[in-house]
């Protein structure tokens, strides 16, 4: 049981870690909008998208990447948030959102 126990702190630490690289992603005039349980709950619904939408799952182009909406996702975004009674957001400031988490994936990738 250790093992499922240490496999979700270090789920959680990796969560942290995205969470403050999306805030220092933001602009500046969005940081202060975004609560970091917002961030937390946002991060929450792209993981579902992606599991659910099967865009992971698509074919890779010639150079190794997958095409990714970011239009269509904080799309989504907005509409769960609405839906799971988060507020009223706009997909333009999603938008920032989801291209952090975008960018933190990938920075993961590099190393």
């Amino acid at each position: 049981m250790a093992d499922f126990e240490d496999e979700l702190l270090l789920d959680a630490e990796d969560d942290a870690r995205t969470v403050a690289y999306i805030r220092a992603y933001l602009p500046q005039e969005l940081k202060e909008k975004f609560s970091d349980d917002e961030l937390y709950y946002f991060l929450d619904v792209i993981i579902d998208y992606y599991a659910q939408s099967g865009v992971l799952d698509a074919e890779p182009d010639a150079d190794g990447y997958i095409d990714i909406d970011v239009e269509a996702i904080a799309a989504h975004l907005a509409k769960q948030a609405k839906k799971d009674n988060m507020g009223d957001f706009s997909v333009e400031d999603l938008r920032w959102i989801v291209e952090g988490e975008m960018e933190y994936a990938e920075s993961q990738c590099e190393e």
